[in-house]
């Protein structure tokens, strides 16, 4: 299956209706729930809000990279990064719920300046990854939506929006794990029929084997896949799942 063209629209929308539930959660939490653990090792739920937050003002600065074609990165450096996460993962509540609702409008603005004219433009991620414009939503979205499962209050993987989990799996087939050299040959299937090909790249002798076949629904998929499911949904066909480098 090849991969979802943008929808810039779409995605801006799926943005502020993901912003919107995610504030609603935290709305519900407290102090000391804030500084609980969260499904993410070595991270509490401060940490997780904290990253929401610079995330936005990072993806924001590629957003900006884009509309003024002048190189802005996103964090000034791999250190400066988790140093501001670390930073902000000790305050209350009450200062993790303005400093999410501030950078969200920031990066609200950020989507809504770049022109249509700009939106094929492409920019460089931390991670040296090529992105064009129009696809950061996207990007953010997943932000959004995985960590908002990963604070560990009640909205799990099965949650997750159908469009999302829909292209999400596009993503993740397409590009994060295409040519993966830690992931074997999969062909994923959905349980409605639709199929996937993804991991490494065969060449030589064994490029005509059959890959590793893995069936279950799309949502268990994109659970396995973001480490946010164990798989024990889904169905191997006799093979043991294989491990799934991290996101």
């Amino acid at each position: 299956m090849t991969l979802t063209p943008p929808d810039f629209p779409h995605d801006v929308a799926a943005v502020h209706e993901a912003t919107d539930r995610l504030l609603v959660s935290v709305s519900k939490l407290d102090d000391t729930a804030v500084g609980e653990p969260s499904l993410l090792p070595g991270w509490t739920r401060g940490h997780v809000l904290a990253h929401l937050a610079r995330n936005a003002d990072a993806l924001g600065n590629l957003l900006t990279w884009a509309r003024t074609d002048v190189r802005t990165p996103m964090y000034a450096s791999a250190e400066a990064r988790e140093r501001d996460i670390e930073r902000g993962a000790d305050r209350s509540l009450a200062a993790q719920l303005e400093d999410l609702k501030e950078s969200a409008r920031r990066f609200d603005a950020a989507m809504e300046a770049l022109p249509e004219a700009r939106r094929a433009f492409e920019v460089e991620m931390r991670n040296g990854v090529i992105e064009r414009a129009d696809r950061l939503p996207l990007r953010r979205l997943a932000e959004l939506e995985l960590h908002h499962v990963d604070l560990g209050v009640g909205h799990t993987v099965d949650q997750l929006p159908s469009a999302f989990v829909d292209r999400e799996l596009d993503f993740l087939s397409a590009i994060k794990f295409a040519g993966h050299p830690d992931l074997p040959p999969l062909e994923l299937r959905a349980d409605d029929g639709r199929r996937w090909r993804t991991g490494r790249t065969v060449t030589g002798p064994d490029a005509a084997a059959a890959p590793l076949v893995v069936t279950g629904s799309a949502t268990a998929l994109v659970g396995w896949l973001t480490g946010r499911g164990d798989g024990s949904e889904l169905d191997g066909h006799g093979s043991g799942l294989p491990v799934v480098p991290p996101l």
